[in-house]
């Protein structure tokens, strides 16, 4: 035979296996009939209220209880979810496809130098006086790291479709959970899951809203710890002792490259979403924030750099923009969690928000 025949072969037998593989490892969507969620025991509602009201809303510091968010629950085969079933769509890889850090590895600023440059991009946190900074063109590629970082589990995300890089309290109900990608997408955003035993056990969580979407703990959010978008220069420059997550924790060839270079500027959105707002550029970042139910936008490049305030839903807002960009918000010295992203994500999930520009 022909060996170009052969190596045809090989290929359509190899690329099948390929998509057998994703379609038998694609995170279930449930499908039937749908109708509202109704929460039987009025008992548990009432015992839930009242333990969410002895905790703050502040990021750290709540022993990771998930507040309970304000969505409407539906029911599907008698699977919970908060959003249309249609909406979640697959990204192209199949569950774990990309694959999440699950054992980081940390350089020195001095071994990272020889790496990455001053102008690498990345998510910058400190809890309880460890620094560490997680550079864009790692996440790019694994969008998941499941760390522990001053003693804290903390879920460290990024979704490049929406260039959202959030910080999480990876504890649910107070057990620490391990998330994954799950290969699926809602409004172009990652769609996480918590990894059990058990599949039934198991939830979709969106990354942009910081809650479980469907699954067992449709309804819960997650603690979001505060973290900061920066340069690595500028983040070594005030962290010296900062640590480093190495290239060498996910082993992938491709670190320094990027497969999205040239969409973060252009107009360009997909995987469900849709933009039609003449207020920003539909990937301006902004910083999304809840209070009472109701949102808020902040264009970064609006908000000065030192300290101004805003008032929203009768709160008065302390905003301070240090001059690396990472930015703080504060109620009453209470931290508000915020969520940073492309402005065309934000206003996907939360249509009625408003703007600040």
């Amino acid at each position: 035979m022909n060996p170009w025949a052969i190596f045809i072969i090989f290929l359509i037998i190899v690329g099948g296996g390929v998509f057998v593989f994703n379609q038998q490892n694609q995170f279930n969507i449930p499908s039937g009939t749908t109708e509202r969620f109704v929460e039987e025991d009025s008992h548990n509602i009432q015992e839930r209220m009242e333990e969410e009201d002895t905790h703050t809303q502040s990021s750290l510091g709540t022993g990771g209880v998930a507040r309970t968010s304000e969505r409407e629950v539906f029911v599907t085969d008698g699977v919970k979810h908060s959003i249309s079933l249609g909406e979640i769509l697959s990204g192209g890889p199949a569950k774990d496809g990309i694959p999440s850090i699950d054992d980081p590895q940390f350089l020195s600023v001095q071994d990272a130098n020889e790496i990455y440059n001053d102008s690498e991009v990345g998510l910058g946190i400190e809890i309880n006086g460890d620094a560490r900074f997680y550079p864009y063109q790692v996440l790019v590629w694994h969008e998941i790291v499941n760390d522990t970082v001053g003693g804290e589990p903390t879920l460290v995300t990024y979704c490049p479709l929406c260039a959202t890089g959030v910080v999480f309290d990876r504890r649910v109900d107070g057990e620490v959970q391990e998330f994954g990608v799950s290969g699926r997408l809602w409004q172009s955003n990652l769609l996480m899951y918590n990894r059990a035993n058990k599949e039934d056990d198991e939830s979709l969580w969106s990354q942009v809203l910081g809650e479980a979407v469907l699954g067992i703990n449709t309804g819960e959010k997650l603690d979001i710890i505060r973290s900061s978008t920066v340069l690595y220069g500028d983040w070594k420059r005030e962290h010296s002792d900062t640590k480093v997550l190495s290239r060498e924790t996910g082993h992938i060839r491709a670190y320094g490259s990027d497969p999205y270079e040239g969409y973060y500027t252009n107009n360009t959105v997909s995987f469900g979403a849709t933009f039609n707002d003449d207020r920003l550029h539909p990937k301006a970042y902004v910083l999304g924030i809840e209070i009472n139910g109701r949102f808020k936008a902040y264009d970064i490049d609006a908000l000065p750099v030192g300290e101004s305030t805003d008032i929203f839903e009768g709160e008065t807002i302390t905003i301070t923009k240090s001059s690396i960009d990472a930015v703080t918000m504060e109620i009453d010295g209470t931290d508000l969690p915020y969520i940073g992203g492309f402005w065309f994500s934000w206003l996907a999930v939360h249509p009625n928000t408003e703007l600040f520009k």
